[in-house]
């Protein structure tokens, strides 16, 4: 903690331009009370998010259902990823826990769709992908 406070009161003394230990501490507080309104459960849930879609077949999956704009059942999805069944199980399970696909019973089909949560992220990034170009 106190090469943290150091560097911090360098950096704050450059800023500026005199600083004091009550400014040191006043920004400590702050940073403190951001870290934790951010709060750990959410952080976990947006890391099994993302971890969900560090993954080639789990992404282009996610990607198919957010273009398809509707349910695919999972013999279309097997169509899609070069997968064996039992890996597209998993695959879809993973975005399910994560949140990102919702799947529902048809007779003796499976059915899935993208979540809102889906469709937000991926949407998110085709426009910072676009945006870079």
């Amino acid at each position: 903690m106190a090469q943290t406070t150091e560097r911090l009161r360098r950096y704050l003394d450059e800023g500026l331009e005199e600083c004091c230990s009550e400014d040191v501490e006043r920004r400590l507080d702050e940073l403190e009370t951001l870290g934790t309104e951010l709060g750990t459960e959410q952080v976990a849930s947006e890391l099994d998010v993302l971890s969900a879609l560090a993954n080639r077949t789990r992404y282009t999956l996610v990607r198919v259902l957010v273009a398809a704009e509707e349910e695919l059942c999972v013999c279309e999805l097997n169509a899609v990823v070069d997968v064996s069944e039992s890996g597209l199980s998993h695959a879809i399970s993973k975005l399910a826990d994560a949140g990102l696909v919702e799947g529902r019973k048809d007779g003796r089909w499976k059915m899935y769709r993208a979540t809102n949560r889906a469709v937000a992220l991926v949407t998110v990034l085709e426009g910072s992908v676009s945006a870079d170009e």
